[in-house]
């Protein structure tokens, strides 16, 4: 089981580096392992992450923000979830 979070490093949102510090800092506090994906480094993995949310999850305008979460190729949610 691999847990990914998908994050932003570059983002100027104070919202989503607020939600990005919350989710990772649950799963390092309940001492569960995970990956972190940096989006904004890597391409093909941002491209991965909008391809694999269900569309019933991503905003009706726009393309969807970190953090979201991801067990192997599960969808689990965002920080809201």
């Amino acid at each position: 089981m691999v847990i990914r979070v998908y994050v932003a490093s570059s983002s100027g949102s104070v919202a989503v580096k607020k939600q990005q510090q919350a989710v990772v800092g649950f799963l390092e506090a309940n001492r569960i392992s995970f990956q972190e994906v940096d989006i904004t480094m890597q391409e093909d993995q941002r491209l991965w992450m909008y391809r694999n949310i269900p569309r019933n999850k991503q905003p009706e305008k726009g393309n969807p923000l970190p953090p979201q979460i991801f067990n192997q190729d599960q969808y689990c949610g965002d920080s809201e979830s």
